[in-house]
C-alpha cells in the first residue's frame, strides 16, 4: 500500500476537510517496532527522554532520542500494550538501530513489524464516524489506545495523529488495510470524509508546531563549520524530557547545552497571499537571520505561515522580518507557535 504523496485535486481541499470535517491518510511508512520482555522498559528508558515507569498499558507518550552529544536523532511515540510489551513508532531517524543496539544481550525481543499498517483518521468528525462501530471510542483519552475490532478486523486504535486535530490512528494488519480504507472512504463520503495525501501534513504541521525530522533540522540546513545535530533547546522539544529524569543517552550533554542555543525553531506570519518555499531565506535589517523549513498557506484563515530556524534574538513575538525567496519577497513577523488551537483543546477534547 504505497504512500499517496498527492491526489489529483487541490491539496487545500484536504486541509479544509481535516480542519472542518475529517480526512483519512495512509501513514504506514512510519516504522513500527515491538519490544517484548522484562528488560524492554530498561531499553526504552535509556534510549528515550521519557520516564517509562509512568506509562501504563493503554497509554502512549511522545518522546525524543538523543546521541552522545546530546543532539536529537529521532522522535517517536511509545505505546505500552501490556506489562512487558511495548510498541515504538518512529519516522526516518535511527530509532530501530538504537533499539537493537541497546537490546543486545538483554531479555528483550525486538520485532520490526512491516505488516502493521497505520491508517490515520483525523478531524472533528472522526470520532462521530468511529462511534458507530467502536464502543467506548468517545471515552478514549488523548495519547491513549485500545485493542478492539473494526468491521470485524482486529485493530489497535490510538488517539494520536500529526494534524493538531482530534484524530485516531488505526493500526491494522496488511491483509485488512485495504478493506478498512475502502469502507471508511465509501461510508464517510456523506459526512465529508475524504482521502488525504501525505503531503497535506506539511500544511497542518506548520499550524500545529509539529516538526519533521530531518526537514526542520541541521541535517537539511547544516552549519558550515559543524556536524549536523540540534539540541532539544533549539528545537523547542525540551518538554519531552520527563522532570527529574537522568541517565538516558545524552542526558548530561543535553543539560550542558541549555542556554547555548545557536538558533530557535519559531513561527513566521508572512504578509503574502500564498506560501513561501522550503529553504527561503529570512532577513532582518539587511542581515540573514534564518531559513524557512516548512511553509503553509491556509485558505481557511487566509494566512501565510511558516516554521523557521531563526537567530535566537529574532525568535520573539513580533520581531520584524523579511522573506527573500525564489518566488516570494515579502515582509513578515516572528510569531509564536502554534498558529492553530494553541491550547490544544481540539486534540484533548472529551466526549
Amino acid at each position: 500500500m504505497g504512500t499517496a504523496w498527492t491526489y489529483e485535486k487541490d491539496m487545500s481541499e484536504e486541509h479544509v476537510a481535516i480542519r472542518t470535517k475529517a480526512g483519512i491518510m495512509d501513514v504506514s511508512g512510519l516504522k513500527k517496532v515491538h519490544l517484548v520482555g522484562p528488560h524492554a522498559i530498561a531499553v526504552l528508558d535509556y534510549i528515550t527522554t521519557r520516564d517509562m515507569t509512568k506509562i501504563y498499558p493503554g497509554r502512549s507518550v511522545y518522546a525524543c532520542m538523543l546521541n552522545d552529544r546530546g543532539h536529537f536523532t529521532d522522535d517517536c511515540i511509545v505505546y505500552r500494550t501490556g506489562p512487558n510489551s511495548w510498541m515504538l513508532v518512529h519516522g526516518s531517524g535511527s530509532g530501530y538501530e538504537e533499539i537493537v543496539k541497546q537490546a543486545a544481550g538483554r531479555n528483550c525481543a525486538v520485532l520490526f513489524d512491516d505488516d502493521l499498517h497505520d491508517l490515520s483518521l483525523q478531524g472533528p468528525l472522526a470520532v462521530d464516524y468511529l462511534a458507530k462501530y467502536v464502543p467506548g471510542i468517545r471515552d478514549l483519552k488523548y495519547f491513549h489506545h485500545m485493542q478492539t475490532t473494526l468491521f470485524g478486523a482486529p485493530v489497535m486504535i490510538s488517539r494520536t495523529g500529526y494534524t493538531g486535530e482530534r484524530g485516531y490512528e488505526i493500526f491494522v494488519r496488511g491483509q485488512d488495510a485495504v478493506m478498512i480504507w475502502d469502507r471508511i472512504v465509501a461510508e464517510g463520503k456523506e459526512m465529508g470524509i475524504i482521502p488525504c495525501c501525505f503531503s497535506v501534513l506539511d500544511m497542518l504541521r506548520v499550524e500545529s508546531y509539529l516538526l519533521f525530522y530531518p526537514y526542520d533540522n541541521s541535517q537539511m540546513y547544516p552549519f558550515a563549520d559543524q556536524p549536523p545535530g540540534d539540541s532539544l533547546w533549539e528545537l523547542g522539544l525540551d518538554f519531552t524530557v520527563s522532570p527529574g529524569k537522568t541517565g538516558f543517552r545524552g542526558a548530561e550533554e543535553h543539560a550542558r547545552l541549555k542556554g547555548r542555543e545557536r538558533f530557535k525553531i519559531f513561527g513566521m506570519l508572512i504578509d503574502a497571499d500564498g506560501p513561501a518555499d522550503l529553504g527561503d531565506e529570512v532577513y532582518a535589517e539587511g542581515k540573514k537571520v534564518g531559513v524557512i523549513t516548512c511553509p503553509s498557506y491556509s485558505t481557511l484563515t487566509k494566512r501565510s505561515m511558516a516554521i523557521a530556524r531563526l537567530d535566537v534574538d529574532k525568535a520573539v513575538q513580533g520581531a520584524k522580518l523579511e522573506v527573500h525567496g525564489k518566488n516570494l519577497n515579502a515582509r513578515a513577523i516572528a510569531h509564536t507557535l502554534t498558529f492553530d488551537d494553541p491550547e490544544k483543546k481540539k486534540r484533548t477534547a472529551v466526549g
